[in-house]
Formats: structure tokens, C-alpha cells, sequence
């Protein structure tokens, strides 16, 4: 078993190529991505049930060492400031 840092982000899909592009700078091996993520926030609701796609939000799940983990931070930081969304980093273990 080793400790990890495991990384979620939900942001727009327009953003999402951003959002890549950054993981891969700072050297994530590896991520998923979840589209057509709906859920509530304090501001609003968000919906899965808009005629065209593109316009939802994507879930965005990776894990990697600390180092890498602050690196992530530095490079999406920008980008969600930016353009919005949300990122956390918790604590997780890896078992293989």
C-alpha cells in the first residue's frame, strides 16, 4: 500500500481541454473523466437536460504523489479562478 493524493475536479467541458492539458504539464500518469455531471451548488443547480453538448460539466478524477498534487494546483489554480469549477485534493490510498 502507499499514500497517495487523489485529485477531483468539476469544471465546465469548455474548459476541459485546459484542464488536460495542465495534468499532463506537471506529469499526472493517468486520469478519468466523467461527462454530463449535474449536481447543486450553494449558487445554483446544475442540469443534464440542455438540447446541445458541450455545455455541461465534467468530472475530472485522478490520483498521484504530493509533489505532483501541488503541481496540479499551481497549473488548474488559473484556469478555475478563471473560468470557474472546483478542485480537491484528499488524502488516499493506493492498494495495488
Amino acid at each position: 500500500m502507499a499514500l497517495v493524493k487523489r485529485i477531483e475536479i468539476i469544471a465546465d467541458e469548455q474548459e476541459m481541454h485546459r484542464i488536460l492539458a495542465g495534468l499532463e504539464g506537471v506529469g499526472i500518469p493517468g486520469y478519468t473523466v466523467i461527462h454530463n455531471v449535474t449536481g447543486k451548488t450553494p449558487r445554483a443547480t446544475m442540469a443534464d437536460d440542455l438540447p446541445i453538448s458541450g455545455l455541461g460539466n465534467v468530472y475530472v478524477l485522478c490520483f498521484c504523489s504530493e509533489t505532483i498534487a501541488e503541481k496540479v494546483t499551481t497549473a488548474i489554480l488559473p484556469i478555475l479562478n478563471k473560468f470557474g469549477g472546483v478542485c480537491y485534493v484528499s488524502d488516499a490510498i493506493s492498494i495495488r
